[in-house]
C-alpha cells in the first residue's frame, strides 16, 4: 500500500514496474563496484611496494633501491627543499586566508559577495598556468615587472627573481590560500558574536576580540588549512617544476620526475615514491595528534546569533587587501597571459603593431598536436569525472546504508588517495599497468584510470555528504513495493540528489582538465592533453603559444564553473570544497 504522506496532495502514486519475482542483482553489482575499487587503488599501491623493492633487469628482491634514496645528497636535499617549500606555502596561506576569511566572514567589507567569486576563480587556476603568468611577470631579466620598473627607475635592472625558492613559495601560496580561507570562513559562520560583544563590553578592542575570542575559536580550522596547504606544495609538480628547476634547486617531484627521463628507473623512483607517501601519512598523523585535544564548544543558554561586525574606515582598508590579493593571483597573471598570446612577440612593447590572432589559430587549428590535446583533455577529463562519479556513488551507497560488512573499513579505502601525491600515483599506475596482464601505456585510458583513482575521494565525500541528508523512508517506501536496491538507487535516490551529483561531476572535470601530475608520466604522442603539451611548450620557450593555450584552458576551466554556478547556484564551490 502506498504510503500517502510521502506523495504530493492529489498526485497518484508514482510506479516502480513490476519489481515482484525479480531476481535482485543489487548485490553483484556492488560487488563489482567495491571489486573496481580494491583494484583502482590497491594494484598501483601493491606494484609500487614491489617495483621498489626489485632489482632491475635481474628478479630478486632488496632494500638497495631505498638505500641510494637514504644515501643520495641531491634526493636529501630535494626532500629538505620540499619541506621547506611547504612550510613556506603554509605559513603564507596561512596569513593570506584566515585575515580573509574573518573580513569576509565577520565585517562589513564592501563587495563581500565579489570577494568570495574572485577566491574561488583563484581556487579553480590550475598552479602552472599561474606559475607560467609570473615567470612571464617577473622572470629576472625579461618579466615584464622587471622592464616596466628599469623604465621607470633607470636601474641596470629589476629587483624580481621569480626563479628562486622565494619565488616557488610566492606562486604556490597565492594559489593555496583558499584552503585555509574555506576552512576557516566555515568553522567562523559557527561562531556566535554573543562571545564578541561579551568582550566588547569588558573593553575590548574589535582587534583584541579577534586575536583572543574569534580565532582561537576556530584554531583547529586554521591548522588544518596550513596542512592542506603544506600537504598540496610538497606534493605539488607544476609551478614549482617550471621555477626551480632553472634555479637549480632538487625537490622530490621534480626528481621521481627526473627517474622517468630516458632511460626510465622506476624502481628508484618507485622508492623515492614510497618516501613521499612515508612524510605524507606521518603529517597526517601529525595532524591528528595536534587537533586531539583541540576542540572548541561554546556553550549558551539559547542559539546563538551571528552578525557583522561594523569595522568603520577600516572596511576600505580590508577591501583593499583583498583586492591586493586578488591582483596577485588573478589580475596581473590573467592580464599577462592574454597580453602575450595577442602579442607577435612577447617582450616587445604591447602596441598594436604587435598585436596578433597567429598564436590562437596555431593551437586551435594549425598545429595538430594542440588541437589533440584539447580533444583529449575534453574526452578523458568527462570519462573520468563520469567513471569516478559512478564509483563514488555506488561506494558512498554501500557504506551510509551499511549493506556489507566491514563497511567502516570500505568507508576509508576511496580516501586513501588523498594522501598520496599525483605524482607518486602515477608511479604507481604506470608499475601497474606498463606490463601484462594490464597494459594500458600508451592509451588514453590509463590518464582515465589515473585521473579516477586521483579523485575518487572527492566523489566519495560528496555523495556521501547527500546521502546521509535523505530521508530512508523514501527509499523504504519503495523497498517496501518491491523495488531492488538498484532500482530503488535509480528511482528514488539519485533523482532527489542529482543537482548535487551533477556539482560532483563538474568539480571532478574541472581538476582533471588542469591536473598535470599525474599527467606528466603517463602520457604520450597520441595522447597528450593540454597540460602536458603546455609543460613542453614552456621548456622549449614558446611563451607566445603557451599563453594562447593557456587562455584556452582558462576558458574551459571558467565555463565549467559558470555553467555549475547557473545550474546549482552560487554556493557551488563552496559546498564541494
Amino acid at each position: 500500500m502506498t504510503n500517502p504522506t510521502l506523495l504530493a496532495p492529489g498526485s497518484p502514486p508514482r510506479k516502480i514496474g513490476k519489481l515482484k519475482g525479480k531476481r535482485n542483482y543489487s548485490p553483484i553489482f556492488w560487488a563489482i563496484m567495491i571489486g573496481i575499487l580494491i583494484i583502482l587503488i590497491g594494484l598501483p599501491l601493491f606494484w609500487l611496494i614491489v617495483r621498489s623493492l626489485s632489482i632491475p633487469e635481474v628478479g630478486g628482491w632488496t632494500l638497495q633501491n631505498y638505500l641510494k634514496v637514504l644515501q643520495s645528497p641531491r634526493l636529501l636535499q630535494a626532500v629538505g627543499n620540499s619541506l621547506i617549500l611547504a612550510t613556506g606555502t603554509g605559513i603564507m596561506s596561512v596569513a593570506i586566508g584566515v585575515p580573509m576569511a574573518w573580513m569576509i566572514t565577520r565585517t562589513n567589507i564592501p563587495a563581500r559577495g565579489l570577494m568570495r567569486t574572485l577566491l574561488l576563480v583563484a581556487f579553480t587556476t590550475p598552479h602552472f598556468l599561474g606559475g607560467i603568468a609570473w615567470i612571464l611577470l617577473a622572470a629576472p631579466n625579461s618579466g615584464w615587472l622587471n622592464r616596466v620598473f628599469v623604465g621607470i627607475t633607470g636601474a641596470s635592472q629589476g629587483p624580481f627573481n621569480i626563479y628562486s625558492m622565494w619565488g616557488a613559495i610566492f606562486v604556490v601560496g597565492i594559489y593555496s590560500y583558499p584552503y585555509a580561507f574555506l576552512l576557516t570562513s566555515s568553522a567562523l559562520e559557527f561562531v556566535s558574536s554573543e562571545l564578541e560583544d561579551a568582550a566588547t563590553i569588558l573593553g575590548a578592542g574589535k582587534f583584541t576580540t579577534m586575536f583572543r575570542i574569534t580565532l582561537p575559536l576556530v584554531l583547529p580550522s586554521i591548522l588544518s588549512g596550513f596542512l592542506l596547504s603544506f600537504l598540496e606544495a610538497i606534493a605539488l609538480f607544476g609551478s614549482p617544476t617550471l621555477i626551480l628547476v632553472p634555479a637549480r634547486v632538487p625537490i622530490i617531484t621534480t626528481e621521481i620526475w627526473q627517474q622517468f627521463q630516458f632511460p626510465p628507473n622506476v624502481e628508484l623512483a618507485s622508492a623515492f615514491s614510497m618516501l613521499l607517501i612515508v612524510i605524507t601519512l606521518a603529517l597526517l598523523w601529525v595532524q591528528r595528534r595536534l587537533l586531539a585535544n583541540k576542540g572548541y564548544t561554546t556553550l549558551t543558554g539559547k542559539g546563538g546569533r551571528k552578525r557583522l561586525i561594523d569595522v568603520g574606515r577600516w572596511r576600505w582598508a580590508f577591501l583593499g587587501f583583498c583586492l591586493f590579493v586578488s591582483t596577485l593571483s588573478l589580475f596581473l597573471p590573467f592580464y599577462m597571459l592574454l597580453r602575450t598570446s595577442l602579442s607577435k612577440a612577447w617582450g616587445q612593447p604591447f602596441v598594436f603593431s604587435n598585436m596578433t590572432l597567429q598564436w590562437y589559430e596555431d593551437v586551435l587549428f594549425r598545429l595538430p598536436f594542440t588541437r589533440l590535446s584539447i580533444v583529449n583533455t575534453l574526452t578523458y577529463s568527462a570519462a573520468a569525472a563520469l567513471f569516478t562519479m559512478v564509483i563514488g556513488i555506488a561506494i558512498a551507497y554501500i557504506v551510509t546504508h551499511r549493506l556489507v560488512k566491514g563497511w567502516r573499513v570500505l568507508g576509508f579505502l576511496p580516501m586513501i588517495p588523498l594522501a598520496i601525491p599525483g605524482i607518486v600515483i602515477a608511479v604507481g599506475i604506470f608499475a601497474a599497468y606498463s606490463r601484462p596482464p594490464i597494459v594500458l601505456f600508451g592509451t588514453g585510458l590509463i590518464l582515465i584510470v589515473a585521473y579516477t583513482t586521483r579523485f575518487v575521494p572527492i566523489a566519495f565525500s560528496n555523495a556521501s555528504d547527500i546521502f546521509k541528508s535523505i530521508n530512508p523512508e523514501m527509499e523504504l517506501a519503495a523497498r517496501n513495493l518491491g523495488a531492488t536496491q538498484i532500482q530503488t538507487v535509480q528511482q528514488i535516490t539519485v533523482p532527489l540528489v542529482k543537482r548535487g551529483l551533477i556539482g560532483g561531476f563538474i568539480l571532478v572535470f574541472i581538476l582533471s582538465v588542469r591536473e598535470l601530475s599525474c599527467a606528466i608520466l603517463l602520457f604520450s604522442n597520441r595522447t597528450q592533453v593540454m597540460a602536458t603539451v603546455l609543460f613542453d611548450l614552456v621548456t622549449e620557450g614558446s611563451f607566445e603559444r603557451v599563453a594562447a593555450l593557456g587562455v584556452v584552458m582558462l576558458v574551459l576551466v571558467f565555463g565549467a564553473v559558470g555553467l555549475a554556478y547557473r545550474l546549482l547556484g552560487e554556493d557551488f564551490m563552496l559546498e564541494k570544497s
